[in-house]
This record gives C-alpha cells, sequence and structure tokens, in this order.
C-alpha cells in the first residue's frame, strides 16, 4: 500500500552552500513519495537548514522555532526537523532546550533522512550528526525548488580544512573532500538543458578542489574550463576563493573564456598582517595585495568583493586603520561585512580573549560599511555610459515596466521592458547608477 504523501517546507538560513543543500534534501526526500510546499502553515514537516557562522544567524532560527511551536500546539502531529551546522554544532543543547524540535541532521547524514522522518512519526527524537569522510551528495541531482530557473549552484565539494581561528565550519561540516568532475560537467550541462544560464560552483575554499582518477588530476583551473566548454551562452562563477590559494592558472583561465564570469570573491577579512595571523588566515596584508594586482593587472574588467570582520580579538585601532586603507587600495564593488561573534569550540574562544568592546565593534563596523557604500558608488557611476551584455533574471521588485539582470561583473542592471524574457541576453547602456545598482538602456 502506498503511503501518504506529505509536505515538506523547507527554511534556508545562512550561505549558498546551504541554499545547495536545501536543493539536495528536497531531492532525497521527493525520491521518498515526499512533496516540497511553499507555505510552512500548510505543511506536515518543516526542516530549518541552519548557520552557525555568526551569532546573529543561530539566534534568526531560534526566533524562528518560537513561532513554529506556536504552529505545533495547534498541529501536534506537525514534525519540526533542524538541519545543517547549528544541528551539527548544538545537537544535544538543540534537544534540551527545543522541546518542539523531532529530528536533528547534520550536513552529511541528509540521504538518512526519510528514516529519521519515520523516527520521527513514531513519536521518537530523530538524531544523526556523524561526519563523513566521503560524502559529497555527487550521484544526487538536486531539486531547484525555489529558483528563478536561470540561476543555479553546483556544490563541487564539502568542508574545510584552513582552521580559521574564528570559524566553526571545519567543526560541522568535516574535512575536505572534492567531487567527480564528471558528475559536476553532466549536473551543469543538464541545468543548461533545464534552461539554467548562470551556474555558481560552490565550496569552503574552491580553489583547494582537487581530484583524482586513474593518476588523471583536475585541479580547480581545469573544473572551472571544463564547465565553461559546456555551452558558450552558459556563465559561470564560482564562491568562495580563499587568497592563499588563488593561483595564476586560475586567472589565465578566467581571462580565456569570456563566459567565465569577471568577477573574484576574495575575502580579506582584516587589512592588518597582524590580525590575518591571529585569525591564521595564512597570508599577510602584502600576500593579499599581490594577487589584488594580479587579477586587476591581466582581468582589466574584473570587479573584486570580499568579506571583512570588524573587531576581532585585540583588533587596535591602527589595525582597523589597515583595514580602511586597504579597502580604499582595492576599491571594492561591493563587501560582506559584520561585527566579530566569538563561536564556542574555535580556536579564538578557546586562546583570544573578546575584548574589543560592542561600542567599538560597532563603531568600526559603521566606518567600514559607510567607506564601502562610498566605493560601491565610486564604482557604479564608472560604469555610466558603458555597454553591458547583461543575462535578464526577471521583472525588477519595483517596477512591473522594467526587467533586471546582471553582467559578467556580478552587478544588477535594470532597464525598461520590450518583449525580452529572462534567460536572454541584451546589451543594455547603463544611464545613471545607485549605490547598488545600474540602471540603462536597451543598446
Amino acid at each position: 500500500m502506498k503511503k501518504e504523501k506529505k509536505t515538506i517546507f523547507i527554511e534556508t538560513y545562512g550561505c549558498q552552500m546551504n541554499f545547495s543543500d536545501s536543493e539536495i534534501v528536497a531531492s532525497i526526500l521527493k525520491d521518498d513519495n515526499y512533496s516540497i510546499g511553499q507555505d510552512y502553515k500548510s505543511a506536515d514537516i518543516i526542516l530549518i537548514n541552519t548557520c552557525s557562522i555568526r551569532d546573529n544567524a543561530e539566534q534568526r532560527v531560534r526566533k524562528r522555532l518560537k513561532e513554529f511551536n506556536s504552529l505545533k500546539k495547534k498541529k501536534p502531529r506537525l514534525i519540526i526537523g533542524i538541519l545543517g551546522c547549528m544541528a551539527e554544532r548544538l545537537k544535544e543543547q538543540l534537544l534540551e532546550e527545543e522541546k518542539a524540535v523531532d529530528l536533528i541532521s547534520g550536513p552529511d547524514s541528509y540521504r538518512n533522512l526519510p528514516e529519521l522522518l519515520r523516527t520521527a512519526f513514531e513519536g521518537k527524537k530523530a538524531v544523526n550528526v556523524l561526519l563523513s569522510l566521503e560524502e559529497t551528495y555527487a550521484d544526487i541531482s538536486p531539486v531547484r525548488y525555489d529558483s528563478n530557473g536561470i540561476n543555479a549552484f553546483i556544490s563541487i565539494m564539502r568542508g574545510c580544512e584552513n582552521f580559521c581561528s574564528y570559524c566553526v565550519v571545519p567543526g560541522t561540516r568535516g574535512k575536505e573532500r572534492s567531487r567527480n568532475p564528471e558528475t559536476i560537467i553532466r549536473e551543469a550541462r543538464e541545468l543548461y538543458h533545464s534552461g539554467f544560464r548562470d551556474i555558481t560552483l560552490l565550496g569552503q575554499n574552491v580553489n583547494s578542489y582537487s581530484f583524482t582518477e586513474n593518476e588523471q588530476l583536475t585541479d580547480f583551473p581545469d573544473l572551472v574550463k571544463a564547465v565553461a566548454l559546456v555551452n558558450p551562452l552558459l556563465r559561470v562563477r564560482f564562491a568562495t576563493s580563499h587568497p592563499k590559494d588563488l593561483s595564476e592558472k586560475l586567472i589565465d583561465t578566467i581571462l580565456a573564456h569570456e563566459n567565465i564570469c569577471r568577477s573574484i570573491h576574495l575575502p580579506i577579512q582584516s587589512g592588518s598582517s597582524k590580525m590575518l595571523k591571529l585569525m591564521n588566515r595564512k597570508y599577510t596584508r602584502e600576500d593579499y595585495m599581490l594577487r589584488i594586482e594580479s587579477i586587476k593587472n591581466k582581468i582589466l574588467d574584473c570587479s573584486i568583493s570580499t568579506d571583512i570582520i570588524a573587531g576581532f580579538c585585540s583588533e587596535t585601532e591602527e589595525d582597523h586603520k589597515d583595514t580602511l586603507s586597504l579597502m580604499e587600495w582595492a576599491q571594492y564593488e561591493y563587501a560582506f561585512m559584520f561585527k566579530y561573534s566569538e563561536r564556542p569550540g574555535t580556536l579564538a574562544a578557546k586562546k583570544l580573549p573578546d575584548d574589543v568592546p560592542e561600542e567599538i565593534k560597532a563603531r568600526r563596523l559603521k566606518e567600514i560599511i559607510d567607506l564601502q557604500q562610498k566605493l560601491s558608488l565610486q564604482s557604479n557611476k564608472k560604469d555610466i555610459g558603458k555597454v553591458f551584455e547583461v543575462l535578464i533574471e526577471g521583472v525588477s521588485k519595483r517596477s512591473k515596466e522594467h526587467l533586471f539582470g546582471r553582467n559578467s561583473q556580478n552587478k544588477v542592471v535594470v532597464f525598461p521592458a520590450n518583449g525580452q524574457k529572462p534567460g536572454e541576453y541584451i546589451k543594455i547602456k547603463v544611464t545613471h547608477c545607485t549605490t547598488a545598482t545600474l540602471m540603462g538602456e536597451i543598446y
């Protein structure tokens, strides 16, 4: 007898890797006769895919759990599950403190979700947070359940072994391992034939991708090239790069293929060599600047973005000024900027005092944000008068009369609609801009 089909709602927090994982989860559960819904109020199961990178992300999940707990009081048979890094990091604490949680599944145990759900429906707590040395989910075709049909993510590797002193990822996602490149290329090809035109290759540190089979090594530049060769109309992006591993070979590969996007996300975290050493980033300010110089000297139209942490352990005003001066020098197009929040279990939490007062962290972060807004606006103003090839992604949120898309530099471009459709390429001449957006007209 065929079991009743139950509906699952998946809510995702954090990085692009988590969104990719949610698509893998959707595929596994769809194959087990579950359907994926868009409304949590009507779902039989709510799964929250979590992030532990910052305390703020975990607090958002805690707040959301209170809402779902209220719903569970009205629907006692509702199953609530925690997936991902927070599940891995706080498994026992979550079971003790969050009584509404029925299921906990770490990043490497998603294949066991059907069994875990059966256990949960029997009224028992279901937990699997075992980390794997091999799991890459390479054979699973993700369900793009919440996609615009244009942009897609492909996870090319899992885990991390960089052990930055502030980061929980090595402990929550385990050792680094790379997928077979053939499975990645096949997934890219399938996405292209399904209408997707913009693919982002994902990994905690994509530059360290490495797969050997029959004594044949495929490194990251080899993989990016192979995906770019799927079709010239398929745009290829990647995230995230680690400055210590970004190679000249990769820069040359980007330059050689027009459909590998002229956009590199290269986290600096701090402009101070002293801070970088405490962060265990394995490069200096000068090393990082050499990488940026190489990119800009070879790929003249490349945009560069970054991550910055304000107020890391023992950061002085001089260290902070080093960050501001490096930002000015690098001329970042945009940045992800955060105050340092101590994460339990990390090297920093064990050995480095979180001694920068909160008000100083806040002030330094504001100065970083204010500077980046100025840099972003300067960068966008330089694009006025230029013509870009834009991949149309959809209708503008502010006006149904306008479409939006992105150029190779990963900048959002808005322009008047004139019968074009998402997935098409169009030439746009930029006429004006804001800090975050380019506006233009069909060229």
